[in-house]
């Protein structure tokens, strides 16, 4: 089927594009883009005024908790959260049960997302063997399966030795090593930021500083190797400048900042409610100045990526008390309007910035395809509304789990469409926009 969006702002980075085009898709692939596209038998979408049309975004990093944790999330459950948060593809961490540190677990994940039938789905597999730290996985099999990088997210690499080797490894198939930095001795049993707000609460905490050893540890690493290496979720000025050096020395360091990471503070352990366990999550959110260096990072093109760290957890496992609830919130269906509101219509960014930090960038990054609207690209895309109203109501998340700490919160921009392979998954119901019949 031949569809010709018409009306709308394109903006592609990666081909120079910002402004008034159309778009042809043919099938599964983006056929032309210009000016003033004759019809020639394609179905037109008119595409409201002040509608943006741009490459597909890519989450580089969410939890699926398939298989395994079901009652959390579903690999088909996620991946609509996905389409409705605008993201044509998602990339799944491996702390599933089975851990993904075997070529069977990864083919077990791309076959349920092909039943699934949404977002297309990239996993990662485990650095080590079920991610205890001690013997590597077999990264080359994990690879040949469709796994697109390495972690052992949810922990950091235990070693320096075996992560040097996982990056000696990785770099054979140039494939990054994703690292949850963190240096576990001086973390010890904290549960928040140490900090005002964690000392007054009585909460363990844990510094900015033991994420900022684990990125020096990974940014040297990287640099011995000549392997890529990638900072998950980063939330401390520390760490951003080690890899602000490591990038001034050549090194192959990149980065991703979460939204809640660059929205909230360590402040809202104790306001509005205190001890709400939707505010707790690894690494912790932190004081003022670690949320403004990483709006600094944003804007001056240090972080890399946009990312969710999508982290599902059912209700029973989260209404506990602060020390015994999981760490992590869920994020994909929240994270377009967080970063339209404090990013863009906060003059942050530019709206083509936004899009390089969440499609261009994350498919460099794990070099899977997308990120662009060049003719003969798959036809991912999400059409964005700059200036819709979205109030965030976690009933009404489309992810199996609720937990999030911006219900209620009222945000300007959110997603008007998702299209994967030239079909469209998802259409906001608040806006009029019809795309025809398969």
């Amino acid at each position: 089927m031949k569809r010709l969006l018409k009306g709308g702002r394109v903006v592609d980075p990666a081909n120079g594009i910002d402004g008034a085009r159309d778009v042809l898709i043919d099938g599964d692939r983006i056929a032309r883009i210009g000016a003033d596209l004759p019809v020639d038998g394609a179905t037109v979408v008119e595409i409201p005024d002040g509608m943006v049309i741009c490459p597909g975004l890519i989450d580089m990093h969410v939890h699926l908790r398939e298989p395994g944790q079901e009652h959390k999330e579903t690999i088909a459950s996620g991946t609509a959260a996905a389409v409705a948060g605008g993201f044509t593809a998602v990339a799944c961490m491996p702390n599933t049960n089975p851990v993904n540190d075997d070529a069977n677990v990864t083919a077990y994940i791309l076959a349920r997302a092909r039943e699934a039938n949404l977002a297309r789905v990239y996993p990662i597999g485990a650095v080590s063997r079920s991610s205890k730290g001690e013997l590597l996985a077999d990264i080359g099999d994990l690879r040949k399966a469709g796994c697109v990088a390495i972690t052992d997210d949810g922990h950091p690499v235990a070693t320096a030795i075996l992560l040097r080797r996982a990056l000696e490894y990785a770099g054979m198939f140039d494939m990054p090593v994703i690292e949850h930095c963190e240096d576990p001795s001086l973390k010890g049993d904290g549960v928040a930021h140490e900090g005002y707000y964690a000392a007054t609460l009585g909460l363990r905490g844990m510094p900015g500083a033991c994420e900022a050893l684990g990125v020096e540890r990974g940014v040297l690493l990287s640099e011995l190797t000549g392997s890529a290496f990638h900072v998950a979720h980063m939330s401390a000025r520390a760490s951003l400048r080690a890899v602000r050096k490591g990038k001034e020395a050549g090194v192959r360091v990149t980065c991703e900042v979460a939204p809640h990471h660059f929205t909230l503070t360590d402040e809202a352990l104790a306001t509005p409610l205190a001890y709400d366990t939707n505010t707790k999550m690894n690494p912790p959110l932190r004081e003022a100045e670690d949320r403004d260096a990483m709006l600094a990072g944003i804007a001056d093109g240090t972080v890399d990526a946009i990312a969710t760290d999508h982290a599902p957890h059912h209700y029973d496992e989260k209404n506990v008390e602060f020390d015994l609830a999981p760490f992590g919130i869920v994020g994909l269906e929240t994270a377009v309007s967080l970063s339209f509101d404090r990013l863009v219509h906060a003059g942050r960014v530019r709206l083509s910035r936004l899009v390089e930090l969440m499609s261009l960038n994350p498919a460099r990054i794990l070099k899977v395809n997308g990120g662009t609207l060049s003719e003969g690209a798959p036809a991912d895309i999400t059409i964005l509304a700059p200036d819709l109203k979205v109030r965030v109501e976690a009933a009404k998340l489309r992810s199996r789990s609720k937990n999030t700490p911006f219900d209620g919160w009222v945000l300007r921009g959110g997603v008007a469409a998702t299209m994967v392979g030239g079909r469209p998954l998802f259409v906001n119901p608040d806006i009029r926009m019809s795309f025809g019949h398969e």
